[in-house]
């Protein structure tokens, strides 16, 4: 099987088919092709997320969530035609067809350049208390807690790295010398890094306004105490295909009613379900924001991270929400920090 090959899928197909190809393979896509080869559509990481918030299942036909108006090129077209193409729709791969829409190959934006690091900054939140996870905190900030035979921070640093980012700035207030003394300026790493330190707590938004300078490109926030092995580079690419000002990383989690649930219309007991589960999104407190959002964020005042998102969305921002498939867990509480330590050898194998 050819590396084209194994990109390659049918209508019938299942989206979770389409997402062990679009996980496994380098150019981070499958395509789907009838019985001739022609192509049907693509779907990409994105897709399969924005198919997910409306609804559909893994266990769906592929042709739910498919692209079928794809950007194609020619086989004849030459390199030039194709990277204009690629800045133009902001996109890193371009199926390949012959004049029956026949695929021939895939270009990536990996065969024009070779890959560079992004200069997208990073902030990460590193200056709570820690308070339920006392008393290992007392002496030890939250994010310097070890998990998988390192800090937490360190394993978030090094995923970001990993992918490409580089810049980033510690939000820090309690025992801040700790994680200063422990990442420096980076360097070590291959990053660079600088602090934000807080005279006194200012939240998870309100810290930001203590950059030294003003990013010139979306950026990320993320609270210091997550355990995740997200895709922080489809994150971005979904954020600026949304066009949104801000976005928020959303985790689905189910929560069990441990009684029957009823419904009734007047005084007629309609239905019973017996202790059901809801699910529900929520917050999972990663996100990337366009520069202009720091203009609601006042100098040294006190703002959470979905507050600022209220404000937005009550001004009439265009804000999206992209959904979590990979391996996420907050480490909130001692329960937390002890799945982690258990998920970690398989999650982070290797890395």
């Amino acid at each position: 099987m050819t590396i084209l090959d194994s990109i390659l899928l049918g209508p019938d197909a299942l989206i979770r088919e389409a997402l062990t190809k679009i996980d496994a393979g380098s150019s981070q896509l499958a395509i789907v092709v009838d019985a001739e080869r022609r192509v049907l559509g693509v779907v990409t990481d994105g897709d399969v997320r924005r198919g997910l918030l409306a609804g559909v299942t893994l266990d769906d036909p592929v042709d739910r969530i498919m692209n079928r108006k794809p950007k194609l090129a020619s086989a004849e077209a030459p390199d030039e035609e194709i990277q204009a193409l690629m800045r133009r729709e902001v996109i890193h791969q371009v199926p390949i067809v012959d004049e029956n829409r026949r695929i021939v190959a895939l270009r990536t934006v990996d065969t024009f350049v070779a890959a560079e690091r992004l200069e997208n900054r990073v902030v990460l939140m590193a200056g709570g208390l820690g308070t339920r996870l006392r008393p290992l905190t007392e002496t030890v900030p939250k994010p310097m807690l070890s998990v998988g035979g390192r800090p937490l921070l360190e394993t978030l640093v090094q995923s970001f790295i990993d992918q490409g980012f580089y810049r980033f700035d510690f939000s820090v207030n309690y025992r801040a010398e700790a994680i200063e003394e422990h990442f420096g300026n980076g360097y070590r790493f291959g990053a660079e890094i600088s602090y934000l330190r807080e005279e006194e707590p200012l939240g998870t938004a309100g810290s930001l306004s203590l950059m030294a300078e003003r990013p010139a490109a979306a950026f990320f926030v993320m609270n210091g105490d997550i355990l995740t092995s997200i895709n922080f580079r489809h994150m971005l690419d979904f954020h600026k295909q949304t066009g949104a000002a801000a976005t928020m990383a959303v985790f689905e989690k189910g929560f069990d009613i441990p009684y029957g649930v009823v419904e009734v219309e007047g005084d007629r007991l309609v239905t019973i379900r017996e202790k059901p589960t809801h699910n529900f999104f929520i917050s999972a407190g990663i996100y990337v924001l366009e520069p202009k959002v720091l203009d609601r964020i006042a100098p040294s005042r006190f703002l959470d991270m979905p507050d600022l998102f209220a404000r937005m969305i009550e001004a009439g921002e265009a804000v999206s929400a992209f959904p979590i498939r990979e391996y996420w867990r907050d480490i909130g509480q001692h329960q937390d920090l002890d799945r982690a330590e258990q998920d970690f050898p398989r999650v982070f194998a290797g890395k």
